[in-house]
C-alpha cells in the first residue's frame, strides 16, 4: 500500500483576485515566509503561494457567492508553526498588517497543548495557524507504534 507523504497543492477560487492576492500577499509573505509565482492555466490567471511542503494557488471563482464553512466542502484549513511562540509572532504580524487575528489562546477542548489563531480571507474562508503539537509528532515519530 502506498503512503500519503504529504499535501502537494490546495486550490482556493476566489471572488476578486486582486483582492484576494494583496490578502494573501500579508499572510503568506509576510507572516508566513512562503515564496510566489504566478501561472495562467485555462486562460486564467493563477497565483501560487509555496513552501518547501505545498503549494497554496489562487484561482478566479466562476460564482459569486461567498464561501460558507457549513455548506458541504471545506470548513476552513488550518496551517501549522513550529511553536507557541510562532503562533503569537504570526497573529502579531496579521494584526499589524491589517488582518483581523484572533488572540492566540489555548484551545484545551481540542488538546492540552493546542494554540490557535483564527482569522478569515476576503471571502470568508476561515483560516487557522497552529503550533506543532505532542500527539502530531508523536504520531510522526512513533508511526509503526500507532494503532488506529
Amino acid at each position: 500500500m502506498t503512503e500519503v507523504t504529504g499535501i502537494d497543492h490546495i486550490y482556493i477560487a476566489v471572488h476578486k483576485l486582486a483582492q484576494s492576492e494583496a490578502f494573501y500577499d500579508r499572510v503568506m509573505l509576510g507572516a508566513l515566509a512562503f515564496r510566489k509565482n504566478t501561472f495562467v492555466l485555462g486562460g486564467e490567471p493563477h497565483i501560487q503561494y509555496f513552501n518547501r511542503h505545498f503549494g497554496f494557488v489562487l484561482r478566479p471563482a466562476h460564482a459569486a457567492a461567498k464561501h460558507d464553512p457549513y455548506s458541504p466542502g471545506l470548513h476552513h484549513f488550518c496551517l501549522r508553526v513550529e511553536s507557541v511562540a510562532d503562533v503569537r509572532m504570526v497573529a502579531d504580524q496579521l494584526r499589524a498588517a491589517g488582518i483581523d487575528a484572533t488572540e492566540p489562546k489555548l484551545f484545551v477542548e481540542y488538546a492540552p497543548d493546542y494554540w490557535a489563531t483564527f482569522f478569515n480571507d476576503p471571502d470568508g474562508v476561515r483560516l487557522e495557524v497552529t503550533n506543532y503539537r505532542r500527539e502530531r509528532r508523536d504520531r510522526h515519530d512513533h508511526w509503526e507504534r500507532i494503532r488506529g
